[in-house]
This record gives C-alpha cells, structure tokens and sequence, in this order.
C-alpha cells in the first residue's frame, strides 16, 4: 500500500518531465513515418530510447524511496534534537533544509524557555506556601479556641492550610515527574491518618463516621494517595450537612474502597465533567466556595499513579467515590 502511495506521488513530481521523454519519442517515430524511413530503425531506437527512459527512472524512484525513508526518520527523531538532514544539492531542497534547522533551533529555544519559566513558577509558590505557613501557624498558637468565635475563626484557618496545600500540589502534579516513593502500604494506615486530619470537623459538623475495617495491602505512594483521600473527605464533609459519611472496601480483588456521603449530590449532567480543570457544576456554583480544582488534582494523580477513580451519585441522596488501587505503573504524561 505504501508503495503504491510513493509511486504515485513519484509520479506526480515527475511526470512531466516523464510526459516530455515519451512525447519526444513520438515525434521520433512521427518523422520516421512522414518521410518513410525504415520504420524497423525507427523501432529499434525507439526501444533503446524506452530502455533508457526506464532505467533512468527506476534509479531516480529509488533515490526518491530512499529519501523519502531518510525523511520519515527524521521525524521520528525531531522530538529528540538528533536529526541529521539527508544530503543534497538541490538549491530549492537546501533552502528549505535551512528554514527546517531555523525552525527546530526556534522549538528547541521555545522549550528551554518553557521549561525555566515552569521551575521559576514552582520555586516561586513553593516559597510562598512554606512562607505563609509560617503566619498560620502563628496564627493558630495565638488563637484561643474556647469561645465560639475562636472555634470558627480556627476552622478557617485550617480551610486556608488545605488551601495553600492544593497550590503546591497543584504546581508539583504538573510536571514531568514527581518525587514518587512507591512501596507496599497498609491502607488502613492511611485511612486512619487522613481521618484524624479532619476529626474536629466530623465533631463540629455532628456527621457521624462509619469506617468499615479494610486490611488491604496496596502499592502506591503514600503521600499522594493521602492527597487524594484528604480531599475527597474535604468534600464530603464541605457538601454534607448531616447525616453520615461511610468508608467500606468494594470489591477485594480490584482493591476498591468506596467513600460515601449523604451530602446534596451532584446533578447528573455535571458527573462526566466533575474531573475538569476548574468545573464546578451546579452544586459548586450555588454553594460558591468550590474551586473545581481538587477532583482534577485527585484524577491526574490516581492516573498518574496507575490507579482509577470514578464517582456515583445523586442529587438529594448523596455521592460515592469509588478508588481501585490494583495496580501500579507509573505514568510521566
């Protein structure tokens, strides 16, 4: 099939010049006839002239495969700067090489320029978290939490803590690589830990917490799975005015882990956008205190780390966000 796409194109670039030979052949033979010369002699050169013609292509043809070979692996070198333009001296060819080289040395320089102003950005706001942080903490020694107002005040504070955090993770998932530990973890271990994080916000909402034992061993990075797990308890709780939120293990051999709310839901048409950048939804917008940033974090970092996380839901009933952890093969996108 390819060959018969590089005949034709071969063709269409030379078929002029082909047209031009076959067409002097013509007026070779019409002379011959016109002034009735042995058409036997006519012939015979018209043959040899055939043969030449035929031979002189078929050499150009392979020089044109072969080109055409040296070009396509040029392309698939381009993206690693190691391409090495096929000779040549068609003055046209070596004008259009030179544009070519013009062009890479532009990417390349595009690049360079990409990648320093993304870690001029990520020294930027990693400063600016650990900095802040140091003003809340602050903060919070200060703070007395025995009045009513302090309580509050407290549970502000620590919903600008998670704020500063999803900034800084927010920079670190968007590069090429992240600082990955993977090992075997008991995800109870993990469970647990992300669950007294917000302890004081189960006790201060009054949602009650239904934590089903897992005993599950999985392979994954304990940072940022804890990332996840912390952010979907933050929504739970943030979209859950009473009632209770759930913890239970699905399906063992997919080590699924289910967590479920009995907040407001998610109106059906949002449910295939929940983990866009910046999506809110319905809930989001009448609530006015989403981000539409963390379901798109918590997405790209399961993705990320070869996991899989999907989301159920009804609106008035509550939401269920299922994680599988079955596997890991980590994934630089």
């Amino acid at each position: 099939m390819e060959g018969k796409k590089l005949l034709w194109s071969y063709w269409k670039k030379n078929k002029k010049r082909i047209q031009v030979s076959f067409g002097c052949i013509m007026i070779f033979l019409s002379i011959f006839f016109l002034y009735q010369l042995p058409m036997e002699a006519a012939g015979y050169g018209s043959f040899l002239c055939l043969s030449l013609i035929f031979i002189t292509e078929a050499v150009n043809f392979k020089k044109y495969v072969s080109h055409y070979r040296e070009v396509e692996k040029i392309e698939q070198e381009l993206s690693y700067g190691t391409q090495q333009f096929p000779r040549t001296e068609e003055a046209t060819e070596i004008k259009y090489q030179e544009l070519m080289r013009l062009m890479i040395e532009e990417k390349e320089k595009e690049k360079r320029n990409r990648e320093k102003a993304y870690r001029e950005m990520t020294e930027y706001y990693t400063t600016w978290v650990h900095q802040i942080k140091t003003p809340i903490a602050a903060m919070r020694l200060l703070l007395k939490e025995d009045t009513e107002q302090g309580w509050e005040i407290s549970m502000e504070l620590f919903s600008i803590e998670q704020y500063v955090d999803m900034v800084l993770q927010y920079i670190r998932v968007g590069g090429k690589s992240t600082d990955y530990q993977i090992a075997e973890y008991n995800l109870d271990s993990i469970m647990r830990q992300a669950i007294r994080k917000y302890a004081r916000l189960f006790i201060r909402k009054k949602i009650s917490l239904e934590y089903e034992e897992i005993s599950l061993k999985v392979v994954t990075d304990k940072k940022w799975l804890l990332f996840v797990i912390e952010q979907i308890l933050s929504n739970a709780l943030k979209y859950t005015e009473k009632g209770r939120i759930k913890i239970y293990l699905l399906d063992e051999k997919k080590k699924e882990v289910v967590i479920e709310d009995t907040g407001i839901g998610i109106a059906p048409q949002d449910i295939p956008r929940v983990f866009e950048s910046g999506f809110t939804g319905y809930n989001g917008r009448k609530e006015k205190h989403s981000t539409g940033i963390g379901l798109f974090l918590c997405k790209k970092i399961m993705t990320r780390l070869s996991h899989t996380i999907r989301i159920e839901s009804e609106p008035g009933k509550g939401t269920r966000v299922i994680l599988g952890m079955e596997t890991v093969s980590l994934d630089y996108e």
